[in-house]
């Protein structure tokens, strides 16, 4: 990084994500997604990032799972991304929101066939009896859904971090690590450059 970085942190994101989409030999679009639940108890968990705009970075998952029950409880995450290649890593916080009907239609529709059936027979998180009872799901929504297109489960939806920090960091010799942070603020973005 250096004085010529971005003003937006979004395009910048944006530019490391397609840097890392070259050389990350693993999901460049995996980020931990951190939540806390109405008791303070904090979870992480790995998801993928599936829309980066100016709005915020989107998510798609189960609304009955626990990342989105923590989320319902505290609409407030942190995500990160760690590209090892590129010895580079994102930081993300800020408030959470459902995106619209119409973008987790559209989004659903987009996904592979076995993907949309797992949506409709998974009950994310929750107990499962077997691994059998998870099969047999399978094979009643696929019986269900033989033909045509598959509807998003109501449960399944997107959500949305709007940003209010973002915090760019790059790997250097001797751990002196460049970081520079940015922060939402009424008139746009400040930047702040921290020590290692």
């Amino acid at each position: 990084m250096n004085d010529t970085d971005e003003a937006d942190p979004i395009l910048l994101f944006k530019r490391w994500l397609e840097e890392a989409k070259a050389s990350e030999p693993s999901d460049p679009t995996a980020m931990t997604l951190a939540t806390a639940g109405a008791q303070g108890q904090p979870s992480a968990r790995m998801v993928l990032l599936k829309d980066a705009d100016s709005t915020g970075f989107v998510f798609y998952t189960n609304l009955e799972s626990r990342k989105a029950l923590d989320l319902k409880a505290n609409p407030k995450a942190a995500l990160l991304f760690h590209w090892k290649s590129l010895r580079r890593q994102v930081r993300i916080e800020g408030p959470v929101a459902p995106v619209s009907e119409s973008e987790a239609d559209a989004y659903f529709a987009t996904r592979p066939r076995g993907s949309q059936i797992g949506a409709w027979a998974s009950d994310q998180s929750r107990p499962m009896e077997s691994r059998f009872a998870l099969e047999k799901r399978v094979a009643e929504v696929t019986a269900r859904y033989l033909v045509g297109a598959i509807p998003r489960p109501p449960q399944w939806s997107g959500l949305r971090v709007a940003p209010l920090v973002i915090e760019f960091w790059q790997d250097k010799p001797f751990r002196l690590h460049d970081r520079l942070v940015y922060t939402r603020e009424a008139a746009g973005w400040a930047t702040q450059r921290v020590f290692p």
